[in-house]
């Protein structure tokens, strides 16, 4: 079954549609596949699986982890609607700071990839949203580290006011103090 990959206005993050095959049982699709993910440049191994539930309003991010365990991600909303987000942070990028995004939701079936080097978040946008991804390097507390989601440099036009936030997200640095080595090739 052959996926569609479009690259969005950054070009490392990947916006991917899989066939669906539907019939009167409900429908099948491939979530992931080695190969046809290698042919469009997305070669890393996913380690670990993570699934999370969240309510109507709830932002979690903006993520990453530092190397050496930085994490690539592949995101996909398996009920509900998010807003997903992948910000840019490599130092020296023509697109440093710039941010992709993608509506995902478990009826579009849609999903992003999320290269390592790159701050990720999402908020929900329906009533409750569950949302699985696939990451390249497993959870790394002593590397965990993150940027305020509303950071006025990098602008991010969030379709909510006043999300639902983590104490910790809301204590998150701006990128300019964010603490990453980042660096564009």
């Amino acid at each position: 079954m052959p996926f569609k990959f479009t690259k969005l206005i950054i070009p490392e993050v990947i916006l991917i549609e899989p066939s669906r095959l539907s019939d009167e049982r409900g429908f099948f699709m491939e979530t992931y596949k080695r190969s046809d993910f290698a042919k469009e440049g997305i070669k890393e191994y996913f380690v670990q699986d993570n699934h999370s539930l969240s309510w109507q309003g709830v932002l979690r991010g903006l993520h990453y982890q530092k190397k050496p365990r930085a994490q690539g991600k592949l995101v996909r909303c398996v009920k509900g609607e998010i807003f997903d987000v992948a910000v840019d942070i490599r130092r020296g990028s023509p697109t440093y700071g710039l941010w992709a995004v993608a509506e995902l939701s478990g009826e579009n079936g849609h999903m992003l990839y999320i290269p390592p080097s790159f701050a990720h978040g999402f908020v929900v946008l329906s009533d409750v949203a569950e949302v699985m991804y696939k990451c390249t390097e497993e959870y790394s507390p002593e590397n965990e580290r993150g940027i305020i989601w509303n950071d006025p440099a990098i602008k991010i036009n969030w379709p909510i006011g006043n999300p639902t936030l983590s104490k910790k997200d809301a204590m998150l640095p701006s990128l300019q103090n964010a603490d990453h080595d980042f660096r564009y090739r």
